[in-house]
């Protein structure tokens, strides 16, 4: 029978072979393997056997999912009591107002309850910014802002809401960093492999 100290040194050895995967969504992916004949998926990208998606991304968002090939990992990655961070860089129609992100700051009121308070401040144009394809659809005349957005929870299409609710809707949306992992350098449709120390 394995001692405390066996176990513990067994489960520092696993931990320390846990890998993460970080994929650059780009616009219209879906974020599964399985094709459905007409939509890019991750399949068209990535090629790691044994990796599943830690979390999703909505079709018409980008930036940063990421990836494992450990069960454990996966779990406290998406477990909603974690609470891991997610930030985005969120572009939205209108010149966005101070009492916008109050609302953002304090939690709005959607159709599925309250959200969670989450950190909101404007962000000029990113610098590593690229080009979406298909461009984003503007309207003549209405300016746009940028602000960055970091919440603690998931929900369905939660910051398109947000942003709704608040007055200023989503033209853009790109994951920029969940928990301690960013985009930094990865452009879309690129990949690269990491190991997990334990952190998330």
């Amino acid at each position: 029978m394995p001692t405390p100290i066996m176990r513990l040194n067994q489960s520092a050895r696993h931990a320390s072979q846990r890998r993460i995967l970080l994929f650059n969504k780009p616009y219209g992916v879906l974020c599964q393997f399985s094709a459905d004949g007409a939509t890019p998926t991750l399949a068209d990208y990535i090629d790691a056997p044994g990796f599943y998606p830690a979390g999703r991304l909505d079709k018409d968002s980008e930036g940063l999912l990421l990836l494992t090939d450990d069960g454990r990992l996966q779990h406290q990655l998406t477990h909603p009591k974690k609470k891991t961070p997610k930030t985005y860089w969120v572009q939205v129609e209108g010149d966005i107002s101070s009492d916008a992100f109050a609302q953002l700051a304090q939690g709005l009121t959607l159709k599925d309850g309250k959200t969670r308070p989450a950190q909101a401040k404007r962000l000029s144009t990113p610098e590593t910014l690229w080009p979406r394809t298909p461009p984003v659809r503007f309207r003549k005349h209405i300016p746009t802002s940028w602000i960055a957005l970091t919440i603690t929870e998931g929900r369905n299409r939660q910051v398109r809401r947000m942003t709704a609710a608040a007055g200023f809707p989503t033209l853009r949306l790109i994951r920029h960093q969940i928990g301690r992992w960013r985009l930094e350098d990865l452009q879309p449709g690129d990949y690269r492999m990491c190991q997990h120390n334990g952190r998330a």
